[in-house]
């Protein structure tokens, strides 16, 4: 039961980076890419219909964690207080940001929301990407349980390059999908970038993963023990390879999938070396959070099973529907809200 729960832990987050990931993006080009009110309006009118339903992942892993694993959950979040803070205001930030835009048609007062929803975005895809590093290299915890985080020592070179290579994917990623969902000058400008920013993205995919087995040598274990679960590191090698491909023929759908695919086998490679740790510790491994030493009672993990994963097919059906529903390219006109 504790190993299934992981790996719902595991989809809800590939879930929420996924989704969720493209409108970071979105919002972290914003400033950049959409050069007039016309574009900056189309693109939050691509993220619009879905944005706050991709969120919803992020909370039902925060009280998947919550029911699953109390222990690790305590730990982490006394721990990690304060940059979740931030998280939590940035994310603020970027609901009311797109919310508060269009209610005012004053040039200094959408000016002003822009830059609230671009940074908060920006900020954000780094901070993940700082919160993965420090998950792999693994945290104080003293002999009671505890860990007390340092913002500073969070700020490692490693978790830094982490979260750089965060950036850099999400970045690629919203314009991805902004290939997809506009078009003129915008959707050009969101394709150079893509495929300016492939390059990058390889360089810093070679770098993470050296520095990552320099880091924790312990993410190779799994591998080693078995070796078919090479085949999920193994893909992100061909979507990355298929990405390429994909927009080199202008086919931005492809490509945005391929990077949706490479987003979600990184995920779950990192989630395969972590099995069984929930929470490393760093330097006393012995006093690790597994997923046996900090999962709840049998009985609470079940129960807990047969509410969550009917209650994950239903948001995964809802957001099908919206999809759907929202499907093709952005025109402003009477139904733009933003």
């Amino acid at each position: 039961m504790t190993t299934l729960w992981f790996m719902i832990l595991t989809g809800l987050l590939i879930g929420y980076a996924v989704l969720d990931g493209f409108d970071l993006g979105v919002g972290a080009l914003h400033l950049w890419l959409a050069r007039t009110d016309e574009e900056r309006r189309a693109a939050l009118n691509a993220i619009g219909p879905v944005w706050d339903g991709n969120e919803v992942w992020l909370i039902a892993w925060g009280a998947a964690f919550f029911v699953a694993f109390p222990r690790a959950f305590a730990v982490g979040f006394s721990g990690f207080y304060l940059p979740l803070m931030i998280a939590l205001w940035l994310l603020m930030g970027r609901g009311v940001a797109i919310e508060f835009r269009h209610h005012v048609t004053d040039p200094l007062w959408q000016g002003a929301w822009d830059v609230i929803f671009s940074i908060s975005s920006l900020m954000l895809a780094l901070l993940y990407g700082v919160a993965v590093g420090n998950i792999v290299t693994g945290v104080p915890i003293n002999e009671q349980g505890y860990f007390q985080g340092l913002f500073e020592w969070m700020l490692n070179p490693y978790a830094l390059l982490m979260g750089l290579f965060s950036l850099v994917i999400l970045l690629s990623h919203g314009a991805s999908y902004l290939c997809v969902k506009t078009d003129g000058a915008l959707q050009v400008r969101a394709h150079d970038l893509a495929t300016r920013l492939w390059p990058a993205l390889v360089a810093l995919a070679v770098a993470v993963t050296v520095a990552t087995f320099g880091a924790q040598p312990r993410m190779l274990q799994n591998f080693e023990t078995a070796p078919p679960l090479l085949v999920v590191p193994v893909l992100a090698i061909v979507f990355l390879v298929l990405m390429r491909r994909l927009q080199r023929r202008r086919l931005s759908g492809g490509a945005f999938l391929c990077s949706c695919g490479l987003i979600g086998v990184l995920l779950a490679s990192t989630a395969i070396g972590l099995y069984p740790f929930l929470m490393l510790s760093h330097p006393h491994p012995e006093r690790s959070l597994t997923i046996a030493n900090a999962a709840a009672a049998p009985g609470g993990l079940l129960a807990a099973a047969l509410w969550m994963i009917p209650g994950t097919i239903l948001l995964a059906i809802y957001q099908v529907f919206v999809y759907r529903t929202f499907k093709g390219k952005v025109v402003l006109g009477t139904g733009a809200h933003y």
